[in-house]
């Protein structure tokens, strides 16, 4: 349990750490102001037990529909580019014949603990040793629902290269990933993975870092966009609602498809996560591109039902430009080839209606790490 906790930075690392811009009084910062505690002074905080059980369909009532993704993968996509969402904020993105793993999370629980803490409701819908060989993991920041301690130690033995926010590597380092295999960004600072064909960039988020009581702040978080020649794409991590969308749009151009977080949200808590209406708000600034939620379908991390994202969003597509994109777990789709988006969670809660469209992964495995 100590080690999931992970590192804190020494030496070079944190000489880099306290030179960014971002780096204020021995903590990085937002860049607009958060109000104390990281909430909305109007709104009441729920209460303790609110938290831990309060609230109705905190959590499916059964597995949710998923595909094991193998077949696809086996085939290139037509367009380029091809994303699937391995559950929370979990995707496989291939973009022009390179594979990128965004903030993998294989463990049982978003915690330090393997007895306490949020416990993953979904398996994931494939083994992680089943995963295609990858060009990249891409780490926005040190949660524990973003960052898992078993799952790194098994993608180290892959000697993948890792990249990340600053001061997020001290974690990877002490968890077994090679020093020479890990790059820290600060906020609109590059690197070009090897080969040359892919670039990703770190841009401005509006949220918090720590694993442990006394490290808040101490690492970096970002959103990430990864770039080919003829694709680019754009991931939220955490993040709240802030003006940084319009300038990231501003700075990059039109993306190809773009993952917001829209779950685990609550008005107390200020702006430190999108929720679905703000995640519309966002994907406006962003500007017209298809649109892949993620950030849910996984942990129980607020108090809202857990398919509320998924029905905001899906009752609000049919008015707006965006293609939206709301495929089941392990379902690779790619945004210029997506089908209209269907309702397949009303399945789990309200009937077996849509229960065949796809099968339910075996009880065996609930949270593959082998």
């Amino acid at each position: 349990m100590i080690r999931a906790f992970g590192s804190r930075a020494a030496g070079a690392r944190l000489e880099r750490i306290a030179a960014s811009p971002r780096w204020v009084n021995g903590a990085f910062g937002n860049l607009h102001p958060i109000a104390p505690g990281l909430r909305d002074p109007a709104v009441p905080m729920p209460t303790l037990t609110e938290f831990l059980v309060g609230g109705e369909r905190r959590v499916p009532r059964r597995p949710l529909p998923a595909v094991h993704p193998g077949e696809a993968w086996r085939r290139a996509p037509a367009s380029g580019l091809r994303a699937t969402w391995l559950g929370h904020s979990t995707v496989l993105l291939e973009i022009d014949g390179h594979r990128v793993l965004t903030d993998p999370v294989w463990g049982a629980r978003a915690s330090p603990s393997r007895l306490l803490g949020p416990k993953r409701f979904q398996p994931v819908p494939v083994r992680l040793a089943a995963l295609p060989p990858l060009d990249a993991v891409l780490i926005s920041h040190d949660h524990y629902d973003h960052l898992c301690h078993a799952t790194v130690r098994e993608l180290a033995r892959r000697d993948v290269p890792f990249v990340t926010s600053l001061g997020v590597g001290a974690h990877l380092e002490g968890w077994g990933v090679r020093p020479e295999r890990i790059v820290e960004l600060d906020w609109w600072e590059s690197h070009l993975l090897p080969g040359g064909g892919l670039r990703v960039t770190a841009a401005p988020a509006q949220h918090f870092s720590g694993r442990g009581l006394a490290d808040r702040n101490a690492t970096l978080w970002s959103s990430l966009v990864i770039e080919s020649a003829r694709h680019r794409v754009f991931f939220s991590g955490d993040t709240g609602l802030t003006g940084e969308y319009a300038s990231i749009q501003r700075h990059f151009g039109r993306f190809d498809l773009v993952m917001l977080e829209v779950g685990a949200f609550y008005p107390g808590w200020g702006d430190m996560h999108l929720g679905p209406h703000n995640a519309l708000k966002a994907l406006d600034a962003l500007g017209d591109a298809p649109f892949l939620p993620i950030h849910l379908g996984t942990f129980c991390l607020a108090m809202h039902p857990w398919d509320e994202p998924a029905e905001v969003l899906y009752d609000a597509a049919a008015k707006r430009r965006h293609p939206l994109l709301l495929p089941r777990l392990g379902e690779a789709v790619e945004p210029v080839h997506a089908p209209k988006p269907q309702p397949w969670w009303r399945s789990v809660d309200r009937g077996a209606a849509l229960a065949t469209e796809a099968p339910t992964l075996p009880k065996a495995a609930p949270w593959p790490i082998d």
